[in-house]
């Protein structure tokens, strides 16, 4: 419900002229946040990265309605689900079962994703490192992921030439280069948005890390890489060339894992609360500012 009333009012700012072809593409469009929230809230709990409550899709929705310029861009949103994708496969890499099925749709989903956003390219560190953590010594599964991303280009060259598309205009097509230049996105909203992502970032991930040692030795690694995505996707949003704030899509889903964990170690119930009130009105107050 977060999501939808977020979703809505975001894009009834946006473009107040309603078209019929204008709703069928927001409605496959919000399809695919939702679709994100499920996949999400499944690896979540399969992989007991949290405890068995709400928290984290109400976490997840709500640090997107906050900085909703997340729904305005479509290729960050559908590169966002391949990444979760990804994430769900690297997770249960830990399992020890069908390890290169599990590797080469990994490196599919992240390929994939790159293909719409390039510097989604940067999450198959979080893969190899998963390689590493879980102690997957095979070389063979250390060479899936290059034959993953060869297979992927084969594709996309077959489709390219399929649909008469020049290879060095599609090229040239993908955004690249980095850029520091944090100017657009001096905005009030963005930046009290920012300002509450960063906040709880770096509030629950003391935490966090202090209770990384509490976790079962197997477990651990999981948790590893929820740290390392956040990492991931905090230099995205320092290098990503074009910054409109929908950068910050790919950071919602571990900082909605590490704020739950914390959530769920807090014992006052009243601090709780407050901290989950922020997050509800935050993001309804900055639709209307």
């Amino acid at each position: 419900m977060v999501l939808f009333l977020g979703f809505m009012l975001t894009k009834l700012r946006i473009h107040p002229e309603i078209s019929f072809a204008f709703v069928l593409k927001q409605f496959a469009l919000f399809g695919v946040c939702v679709l994100s929230l499920f996949i999400f809230d499944f690896f979540t709990s399969k992989n007991s990265l949290t405890k068995k409550n709400s928290y984290n899709l109400l976490f997840y929705g709500l640090f997107m309605v906050l900085m909703f310029q997340t729904f305005l861009n479509t290729k960050l949103v559908i590169a966002n689900l391949f990444i979760l994708l990804a994430l769900r496969r690297i997770v249960s890499l830990r399992s020890k079962k069908q390890q290169k099925k599990k590797i080469l749709d990994a490196t599919i989903w992240i390929s994939i994703a790159t293909l719409l956003f390039f510097w989604s390219s940067l999450f198959f560190i979080v893969l190899f490192a998963a390689l590493f953590l879980y102690g997957i010594t095979d070389i063979k599964n250390w060479i899936i992921p290059f034959i993953g991303m060869l297979l992927v280009a084969v594709i996309t060259y077959s489709i390219l030439i399929v649909f008469n598309i020049d290879f060095s205009d599609y090229i040239n097509s993908f955004e690249v280069g980095k850029n520091f230049d944090f100017s657009m996105l001096n905005n009030r909203q963005i930046i009290i948005a920012a300002t509450i992502y960063f906040s709880y970032f770096i509030w629950s991930l003391f935490y966090y890390l202090q209770n990384l040692k509490n976790k079962s030795k197997s477990y651990r690694p999981s948790y590893m890489l929820i740290l390392f995505s956040a990492i991931i996707a905090l230099v995205i949003i320092i290098i990503s060339p074009e910054k409109t704030g929908a950068e910050f899509i790919f950071l919602i889903a571990p900082l909605a894992i590490i704020v739950t964990n914390y959530m769920e170690l807090i014992s006052e119930k009243w601090f709780r609360e407050v901290l989950i009130w922020i997050l509800i009105l935050a993001p309804f107050a900055s639709l209307v500012l």
